[in-house]
């Protein structure tokens, strides 16, 4: 049983949708093919991960101490450090490119058309940038930006380009290696502009880090936390979520030891954690997980998290399913006034209706599964 899983196709600009796998033909409950990169198909995680093979752990790459700590931009002055101000407030922005919007555009006569564009189309959602293309990533990041200031709404964004992304299952890719990596994120807070901003920093980048090898591990933690420095030195406005995983696998106290590796209990780096990305666990679960994850982390008391509830109406399937598993619902709608303390927001991260695999090609919109997580 792997512990975590994504399956990402990389297309053109700014994201919002997600091209297929497979070159197939599409039939009518799919949307017209794509031209941007979208929410990547993140399979949820099973409650218990198995443990990962010590043939793994040995064949990660170099250990911490061969490659330095890296440091933000030179360009950029650190004499100010950060202190978290109130959680953003407002209403979150909803981008104009989607696979949902692109069905929801081209299939009106459909009977399903209403409860899609409604409950779903209607939402705003996260836009995630899974394409390692450097030449391209500040563009695209300030497209994005810059249509949520236009409107005075606030953006969620998802870097995920982290190498050995998913540890080389469904989702691999990304960067070449960490220093690439540290370059593309310079680029991408480039694009971050001066409004307010939710970024989600690389889901299952810290949950799901066993399969590297201690060295290896603190590597990728090193740069995960001069990422949260850089989005914040590029836009002060920035709020940095830090992955937490989510309550049915770690520990509340060894995900909060990862996380203060990582930096997230620094107001230089983090304004918090997320959890349930692409998952299923009920609301309530989250909440009272990442509280305890926030606990153990340490930091600042009012850093915050951040809850991903696209796909948690009916909780997660009793038997551990996780591909577009019957019987699962939408739930609460994205907001940034949750009404409980330490929770910050309730996002769509994971865009209703892209399949898991199961009820559609990987990460593509099914109109079916679409409108049973919307009826159900």
């Amino acid at each position: 049983m792997v512990a975590a899983a994504a399956v990402v196709a990389v297309a053109g600009v700014v994201a919002g949708t997600l091209s297929a796998l497979d070159g197939g033909p599409r039939g009518s409950d799919r949307a017209g093919t794509p031209g941007v990169t979208a929410s990547p198909r993140l399979a949820p995680l099973p409650a218990v991960p198995s443990p990962s093979p010590a043939a793994t752990e040995s064949s990660a790459s170099a250990s911490a101490s061969a490659r330095p700590s890296p440091s933000p931009s030179p360009s950029r002055s650190r004499a100010v450090r950060h202190q978290r101000g109130a959680p953003v407030t407002g209403r979150l922005y909803r981008h104009p490119d989607s696979q949902v919007l692109d069905w929801v555009r081209t299939h009106s006569g459909d009977p399903r058309h209403a409860v899609i564009a409604s409950r779903i189309a209607e939402q705003p959602a996260a836009v995630w940038f899974a394409e390692y293309a450097p030449g391209t990533i500040t563009a695209r990041v300030a497209a994005v930006t810059s249509g949520g200031a236009a409107q005075g709404r606030v953006p969620v964004l998802v870097p995920y380009a982290i190498p050995a992304r998913d540890c080389g299952g469904h989702s691999q890719g990304g960067a070449p290696d960490l220093d690439a990596y540290d370059a593309w994120i310079d680029r991408f807070a480039a694009g971050l502009g001066s409004g307010e901003v939710i970024v989600v920093l690389e889901p299952d980048s810290v949950a799901h880090a066993e399969c590297l090898a201690a060295g290896a591990r603190a590597d990728r933690f090193a740069s995960l936390a001069r990422a949260g420095r850089v989005l914040k030195d590029a836009n002060p406005r920035a709020r940095v979520y830090f992955d937490a995983g989510h309550s049915g696998w770690h520990a509340p106290g060894k995900q909060a030891a990862w996380l203060r590796q990582a930096g997230a209990a620094s107001p230089d780096s983090s304004d918090g954690v997320f959890s349930n990305v692409s998952n299923f666990h009920t609301t309530a679960d989250e909440i009272a997980y990442d509280r305890r994850v926030l606990d153990a982390l340490g930091g600042p008391p009012d850093l915050g998290a951040v809850i991903d509830t696209s796909r948690n109406g009916n909780g997660a399937p009793a038997d551990g399913e996780w591909c577009d598993p019957a019987g699962r619902s939408l739930g609460r709608t994205p907001t940034l006034s949750t009404g409980e303390p330490r929770i910050d927001a309730y996002l769509w991260v994971k865009l209703p209706g892209e399949s898991d695999g199961c009820k559609g090609r990987p990460g593509t919109f099914t109109a079916s599964y679409a409108y049973d997580l919307a009826s159900s």
